[in-house]
């Protein structure tokens, strides 16, 4: 057996580009991703796939048709399959993804 423990300021510290997450672990077809962002991304959904966002630096927005949650370091929030949303940070903010394997691909489209 491996025992390896994943260190996600290490993780972080790879990544140089904003919006593009990276897969850190998976266990039952979940995966466990890092991700920097900065800025705004698009209005999309992710139909009957749930998501959870672990802010774990800085400060992420979700923006919904009717209304937005702010999440700050140390919290977590689930964004529910089918929701039309847009995440943003004012700053550069570090995130956790947990997500299906093949969530962000298979599901992703731009809402109007």
């Amino acid at each position: 057996m491996n025992y390896e423990v994943i260190n996600l300021n290490e993780q972080l510290s790879a990544i140089n580009e904003l919006w593009s997450p990276k897969v850190v672990g998976e266990i039952h077809d979940v995966q466990f991703k890092l991700i920097k962002i900065d800025g705004d991304f698009e209005w999309h959904e992710h139909d009957g796939v749930d998501k959870v966002f672990i802010v774990l630096e800085g400060e992420l927005f979700i923006a919904f048709r009717d209304g937005q949650v702010k999440i700050s370091k140390g919290e977590m929030f689930i964004v529910p399959g089918g929701a039309a949303q847009k995440p943003f940070a004012e700053k550069e903010a570090h995130v956790m993804l947990v997500e299906p394997r093949g969530a962000a691909n298979a599901d992703h489209s731009e809402s109007k």
